[in-house]
């Protein structure tokens, strides 16, 4: 609802009323006197009270639409503008406890809705309203659509769990679905390049805003499908505003996404951002970047799972070996007269390890194949090199800094030894044990060291060596003989 800057209903009636009495009441002199006892004559400041209480009571909360201009800030931190549209303007005022619910700046020229109470700043006699909420004129709408879009679909049952489909562990195809401009493609081919390079990657390049996007981006989506050879699609754009993510809070494309057989990646927007999409896809990533990591491992990481996995199946090989090995020695020992029997499980056992022998060499030649064809697919780009060179560059600094160490360790402990030697040379204790003395004042402590500090039958402290002395002055001189 629009609130113009016009005269409140009130006050017109008000008015109306004063305009109702009449003229010749106030053309002469008696007529004003009669009406002496029933007149009321207010002040300024009653009467802006009155009309502020009055507006106050007529108008507790009420929403406005209109542009913002002369938005100023004080020091104070409230916020002071003027609301107007085509015919009208009124003065508005957001104090600074009211702003930390805002989640934009407003600012000269920008449409707004907002929701607030009408009342009258009564030192200048001005109405004013003071609002409570503001939003972007716009945003509201789109919030309520996606909020029951969202309700909506959740209803019937798009954003359960069991319709979501698994992410395949290694894709032998990935589609990506999102702009062919801008940095969120090149971001996720890099991550994708340096996680398992030559991978194959299909982009299907779509508008994700603006007129059109939805029907490209469901277009695309029906294409990697039709094609069937994509294990994975990653839907994704850049971050942005209501606005900008509009076309990922379509129900079409809602639709489209809970139909496709092939399993979706969500990645839309930023971190905080959450599309209609993103509750129907069958897993969400936060950023674009952190999609193209979810899709695919690390080679290098499952190269070397594949060589831990044929090391560990050797060793568990080997200690079958072993442990049947042991058995049978243990069980020939507990045998009084073992021969034949002892031939028979020789023969037995010939059998189970020549047995067990080519089950493992099947198992081994299994995995060598399987692991010759992993590192054929890695032979173009072995890290061998990298590795070797990094290698050579940490035995190096581990060699400068263990010798830096060993230096800076005997330097300081030279350092510590010269040190301690002048410290015992400079030790006060050291000095007394010479032969020297410290004497002070009794009671004070002072230390001593002109005998005009002393007087004749006054108490000194001498610190010696190994104790203290407690003497009385029976004398004194300065650079001569003994004054007594």
């Amino acid at each position: 609802m629009a609130v113009s800057a016009g005269r409140h209903p009130a006050a017109q009636h008000n008015l109306s009323m004063i305009g109702n009495f009449d003229k010749n009441t106030f053309n002469s002199h008696d007529g004003i006197d009669e009406m002496e006892p029933m007149r009321k004559i207010y002040t300024v400041s009653e009467l802006n009270a009155k009309i502020k209480s009055l507006l106050e009571e007529q108008f507790p909360f009420i929403w406005i639409v209109a542009e913002i201009s002369n938005f100023r800030t004080p020091l104070s931190g409230h916020f002071y503008f003027t609301l107007k549209d085509e015919a009208s303007q009124l003065n508005a005022v957001m104090f600074r406890g009211q702003q930390q619910h805002l989640k934009f700046k407003p600012e000269d020229g920008m449409r707004i809705i907002g929701m607030g109470r009408l009342s009258v700043y009564e030192p200048r006699g001005t109405y004013q309203i003071i609002l409570e909420y503001l939003e972007p004129s716009g945003i509201g709408a789109l919030q309520i659509a996606y909020e029951k879009l969202k309700t909506k679909l959740a209803d019937e049952g798009l954003f359960d769990e069991k319709y979501k489909k698994a992410i395949p562990f290694l894709p032998k195809k990935i589609a990506l679905v999102t702009s062919p401009t801008g940095a969120v493609v090149h971001d996720m081919l890099n991550i994708i390049d340096r996680r398992f390079n030559n991978m194959n990657i299909q982009i299907f390049p779509v508008k994700v805003q603006g007129s059109g996007a939805e029907k490209e981006i469901i277009d695309a989506l029906e294409q990697v499908n039709q094609c069937a050879d994509a294990d994975v699609t990653i839907l994704a754009r850049g971050g942005g505003s209501l606005e900008d993510l509009q076309a990922f809070n379509s129900e079409n494309i809602a639709r489209a996404v809970f139909a496709s057989e092939t399993p979706i990646i969500s990645a839309i927007g930023h971190e905080t951002d959450y599309t209609i999409v993103d509750f129907v896809a069958d897993l969400r990533a936060p950023t674009p970047s952190a999609a193209a990591e979810l899709a695919i491992p690390v080679k290098i990481e499952l190269l070397q799972k594949v060589t831990d996995l044929s090391e560990d199946l050797r060793y568990r090989m080997t200690n079958t070996i072993n442990r049947l090995e042991f058995a049978l020695r243990d069980l020939s020992q507990r045998l009084i007269d073992p021969r034949k029997q002892i031939e028979d499980w020789r023969l037995r056992l010939d059998d189970y390890s020549s047995r067990l022998i080519r089950y493992v060499q099947f198992l081994l030649n299994r995995k060598n194949e399987r692991f010759q064809w992993w590192k054929d697919r890695l032979v173009k780009n072995s890290p061998a090199r990298r590795s070797h060179n990094l290698q050579v560059t940490i035995e190096q600094n581990r060699y400068k800094l263990f010798n830096s160490l060993s230096k800076n360790i005997d330097n300081k402990k030279s350092r510590l030894r010269e040190l301690s030697v002048q410290l015992e040379t400079l030790s006060p204790i050291a000095i007394l044990k010479r032969g020297y003395s410290i004497t002070r004042t009794l009671p004070d402590l002072n230390l001593v060291v002109n005998p005009k500090m002393v007087s004749i039958e006054q108490d000194l402290q001498v610190m010696v060596a190994k104790g203290t002395l407690t003497c009385r002055v029976k004398g004194k001189s300065e650079n001569g003989p003994e004054n007594i």
